[in-house]
């Protein structure tokens, strides 16, 4: 019954203890969602699948920069961890770990003018060394490279991963990772990826590429090797090197 005040019946007010617990609730959800940010590297993939049977840069899930990687490789020969012409009369032999975030540096910003100068030119081939000095997650980017280099898209796969990489062993290098990478990829079979990752051919790779830099005493990345055909690599960078520098020496190689 209304009252004759004519004010009708007083509203229901929150308890001061209910309003209390929700905000502790709506608190503890944003905590959430900001650790699983933080958590996830930032990964700017969210994609969880399915997959496609074989990759494309223009798959609705690729990550960002995939037809800019694919331009930038596409009709360059490539076999195995060598891209460009394999009678090119210098090679560029980089050791590289897919977290390390100087080598995220070269390969994004220096990468690019190599490739177009000289690789796409028939002058220089570059050998990547797929390695892992930086924890967990590396291990996986070594292994699942090595294992796209056998269907000879290494440096594309590699490419996509540093120009998406995360924070340092926080977890963002995971098998969703990995497949999203290679999906992003043109004619790169995702699935096959995941399952040469722990294959006896790439666990042999990973053993050669561990070996060669114990042997030559290496203990940084990137690491930058340079010869001209038939001649032993010399070491001319140790981190990120002077673009205008590492080009004058490529110049060399190729004159011999």
């Amino acid at each position: 019954m209304r009252s004759k005040g004519g004010g009708g019946a007083r509203a229901r007010q929150a308890s001061p203890r209910t309003l209390a617990i929700a905000g502790v609730v709506a608190l503890a959800v944003i905590i959430a969602v900001v650790l699983a940010v933080v958590l996830s590297g930032g990964n700017k993939s969210s994609s969880t699948g399915p997959f496609p049977t074989t990759g494309s840069a223009t798959w609705a899930g690729a990550l960002p920069g995939a037809i800019e990687t694919r331009n930038l490789f596409e009709g360059i020969p490539q076999s195995g961890l060598v891209l460009g012409n394999p009678n090119a009369p210098a090679t560029l032999t980089e050791f590289i770990d897919l977290q390390c975030p100087v080598c995220q540096e070269f390969e994004s910003t220096q990468l690019q003018p190599l490739v177009d100068k000289y690789v796409r030119t028939g002058k220089l081939n570059i050998k990547m060394q797929p390695w892992s000095i930086r924890g967990p997650d590396s291990n996986r980017g070594q292994a699942a490279t090595i294992a796209a280099a056998s269907q000879n898209r290494a440096f594309q796969f590699a490419e996509l991963l540093y120009l998406n990489q995360g924070v340092e062993n926080t977890g963002w290098l995971n098998d969703n990772m990995v497949s999203t990478a290679a999906s992003s990829v043109d004619g790169l079979k995702p699935q096959q990826v995941s399952s040469d990752e722990g294959s006896s051919s790439v666990k042999s790779t990973v053993s050669s590429v561990d070996g060669t830099a114990t042997a030559g005493r290496l203990n940084s990345t990137p690491t930058l090797l340079l010869n001209h055909k038939g001649q032993k690599p010399q070491i001319v960078a140790r981190s990120l090197p002077v673009l205008s520098q590492l080009e004058s020496q490529i110049e060399s190689a190729i004159a011999g």
